[in-house]
């Protein structure tokens, strides 16, 4: 497991005084309260699907790998979960040709699947996909999971399915998935447990519970919040060893993230996987999907052919 953290965007940061704590943590506060008025008056765009891309005639076959799963999973039947619903765009292009399937072009990046958090939609990653979109990224997807989702494990089964048809839709043979908080659990819990390494390149998770949070306990009625605690059986389940899994995971934490108790749970600890976490300073849980130096961290390692390409030595943080 590696810990990393990328260069500050201000000087000031360098030179931190003992009350440093404090008021970073009022200003980020104040931050997070903005985002969240902010998010409030764009979700309903967000319960609606986005401009679907053209189907496409069919093509060769994509092999989809011939190992099978990575480990063992339980759960829910699927049908017990609403589906997820995607929301696709082709972002200043036109669907691809059927030659364009057979042979991809080198700068053709993999599709990037964004997937947002408990109680919430896909409205949550906007300024993220329009980063993404300019930076040349032309395949991106936003999935919504039902808010009635009880079950991580299906809720990954569901996603399983989703990347399969983007895979065949668009041609690749892998995809890179964003998961911002619950999204990144759910990922994690289908590349690591239901065979996913062999379509995910590399998983960013953005705040996500890895070793399972104390937050909000009046929440736990929820089942899928139950989920997310530490020891519980899904977090548990993850712990367990995932030899030879392909896919890269980098995970972005933060230390004013007030919504990941001990902040430290969501950074990764697998000895099986090939895991970067790496630092955020200055901003909290909500900011992470929007703080446009995450976005440019995000790009760089979404771009980076390994994990030992991401490292900046010296370095202090994001934001």
């Amino acid at each position: 497991m590696k810990v990393l953290s990328f260069p500050p965007l201000l000087l000031r940061l360098t030179c931190l005084r003992p009350t440093w704590l404090p008021s970073a943590l009022v200003r980020a506060t104040a931050l997070e309260l903005a985002i969240l008025a902010g998010h409030v008056l764009i979700y309903p765009s967000g319960l609606t699907p986005r401009r679907r891309t053209p189907a496409l005639a069919p093509g060769p076959a994509v092999d989809p790998g011939t190992d099978g799963p990575s480990g063992d999973h339980g759960g829910a039947s699927p049908a017990a979960t609403p589906p997820l619903t995607r929301s696709a765009e082709a972002v200043g292009t036109v669907a691809p040709s059927a030659a364009k399937l057979e042979q991809p072009s080198a700068d053709d990046r993999p599709p990037v699947v964004l997937l947002h958090g408990f109680i919430d939609n896909r409205s949550v990653f906007v300024l993220l996909r329009r980063s993404l979109s300019r930076h040349g990224w032309h395949h991106l997807e936003s999935l919504n999971y039902s808010p009635l989702t009880c079950d991580i494990r299906t809720a990954a089964e569901l996603l399983g399915r989703h990347v399969e048809e983007i895979c065949a839709r668009t041609g690749h043979r892998e995809i890179d998935i964003v998961g911002h908080s619950l999204g990144g659990l759910i990922a994690r819990y289908y590349v690591q447990r239901l065979g996913g390494d062999r379509r995910v390149r590399t998983l960013v998770t953005l705040g996500t519970p890895h070793g399972g949070t104390a937050v909000a306990p009046v929440a736990g009625a929820h089942p899928i919040v139950r989920q997310m605690r530490s020891g519980s059986d899904l977090i548990e389940e993850l712990r367990r060893p995932a030899p030879g899994c392909r896919t890269r995971f980098v995970s972005f934490w933060s230390e004013l993230d007030r919504v990941m108790v001990p902040v430290e749970t969501a950074c990764i600890d697998h000895p099986d996987l090939d895991t970067v976490n790496v630092r955020v300073t200055g901003i909290g849980h909500l900011a992470l999907t929007v703080h446009p130096a995450v976005a440019s961290a995000i790009r760089q390692a979404l771009e980076s052919d390994d994990s030992a390409s991401l490292s900046t030595p010296g370095a202090a943080s994001v934001a």
